[in-house]
């Protein structure tokens, strides 16, 4: 009688826990940091340059936030705001569907079609998918079918941005009878990348050319000219900070933000690339940060993610379009040429066009946009860095941070005042217009986190 009774709870217990209601899944901010964090790694890997990892990282930033956006109340969805992008399908049917889930399953598989590495996308996701699956196989099912259609729509209106068509365009031509144009630079003497960039459709500005900035001055290596007069200084500058030794607090600022994944290294006979992060990727580094240390939301931190990667996004567009119209020549083979043959930069001159500052315009673009996120005087420590060995740094704004970012390229040897200057400027003007124009928040307004 008493293993009868005994059998007849179990069965009891176990009839219960199978017909039980399955939990939904639960999505979190940090699912999403790990999601950038993970296409971060396989861009550092396959190496892309800076305009092409700001594309990386919009695309699948988009996606995730019009899935959000239909479902919320508090966020207006992109569609009819950036250039091309029509209304994300709707889901036949609400049941089931877990928007935050969706959101990350379309952010997962653009950043799957945009790099080189997809095994490495792909085992990533994997693995969330299984657990996704135990914890809620119906749930799971549904979510990823409507995230995978919202995917495929973004990639559609992707596809159509111009990027496939620069790939067959013709590549740079180096003037080598203009002393003021560019020309490679040492170690690698790597070509001009990317200098059809411009054709890219941009995300929210009219054109590439909208906030062209005034030109640098006129070319001239007479010693009481303007232009001169920057060279001079950047080798100066170079020598007075380089001679301080490690006690130097400029040569750490350049080295915090040099950001650049073209370095290459020699040993004997070979030549090899180090791995680092793109400028782009240091203000998405620094967005995470924000998210954190606000408590931000999912749906914040998304927002948060997708607006200031179409910032960069557009603020590479036009300064990439500013690049290589001006086509100016770098202070490395100035100051070799007629000042010091046995100079080097602190930093590694990167393979393009010297006007306007890429680490500047980016930087003051991404400043704009997350300071009308989470407010001016939002001081942050950022440890983008440590990965690479190099210590945190603290600021007391998104702007402190601009400035720094900007004068850390004279500090590294690589730019002009002029472009440190002007290009900051002109990503400022331009994160102004993204925030002015982008109507993503509906009246009522998200609340503080």
């Amino acid at each position: 009688m008493r293993r009868l009774l005994c059998m007849t709870l179990m069965v009891l217990i176990l009839f219960a826990s199978c017909t039980k209601k399955q939990e939904s899944i639960v999505i979190t901010p940090d699912d999403f940091h790990a999601s950038v964090d993970k296409v971060t790694e396989v861009m550092i890997h396959d190496i892309f340059s800076p305009p092409v990892a700001s594309r990386i990282y919009v695309y699948p930033s988009i996606a995730a936030y019009e899935i959000l956006a239909l479902t919320s109340d508090d966020y207006n969805p992109l569609a009819g705001q950036v250039h091309g992008l029509d209304s994300i399908p709707r889901p036949a049917s609400q049941e089931n569907i877990n928007p935050d889930l969706a959101a990350l399953i379309a952010h997962i598989d653009l950043n799957k079609r945009l790099i080189f590495s997809e095994d490495r996308i792909e085992s990533y996701r994997d693995s969330l998918y299984e657990d996704w699956k135990r914890k809620n196989k119906k749930e799971f099912e549904a979510s990823k079918k409507y995230g995978l259609k919202v995917a495929e729509h973004i990639a559609a209106w992707m596809d159509k941005d111009n990027y496939k068509q620069t790939r067959t365009m013709p590549k740079f031509t180096v003037d080598s009878e203009d002393p003021a144009r560019w020309q490679p630079t040492p170690p690698a003497y790597m070509s001009g990348i990317e200098p059809h960039w411009n054709k890219i459709r941009p995300f929210v500005i009219d054109s590439a050319n909208q906030f062209s900035p005034a030109p640098p001055p006129p070319f001239s290596m007479k010693e009481d000219s303007d232009f001169f007069k920057e060279v001079k200084e950047v080798y100066d500058i170079s020598n007075e900070i380089t001679a301080k030794g490690d006690a130097s607090e400029e040569v750490a600022i350049a080295q915090f933000w040099d950001c650049n994944p073209y370095v290459s290294v020699t040993r004997g006979h070979l030549m090899f690339a180090t791995k680092k992060i793109t400028p782009g990727a240091h203000w998405i580094g620094i967005a995470k940060i924000a998210s954190r240390k606000s408590g931000a939301d999912v749906a914040k931190t998304v927002y948060a993610y997708t607006k200031t990667s179409i910032a960069i996004a557009d603020a590479f567009i036009s300064c990439w379009d500013e690049k290589y119209r001006s086509n100016l020549i770098r202070p490395e083979t100035l100051i070799n040429q007629h000042i010091d043959d046995s100079w080097e930069p602190v930093l590694q001159t990167p393979p393009f066009p010297e006007y306007t500052s890429g680490h500047s315009v980016v930087s003051g673009a991404a400043a704009k946009v997350l300071t009308s996120i989470y407010g001016d005087g939002f001081s942050f420590d950022d440890d983008t860095e440590v990965a690479y060995g190099l210590p945190v740094r603290s600021f007391e704004s998104f702007g402190q941070a601009a400035d720094e970012a900007a004068i850390s390229r004279m500090y590294g040897g690589i730019h002009y005042r002029k472009a440190v200057e002007v290009g900051v400027k002109q990503g400022r003007d331009l994160g102004q217009f993204v925030v002015h124009h982008l109507d993503m928040l509906n009246e009522k307004k998200v609340a503080s986190n």
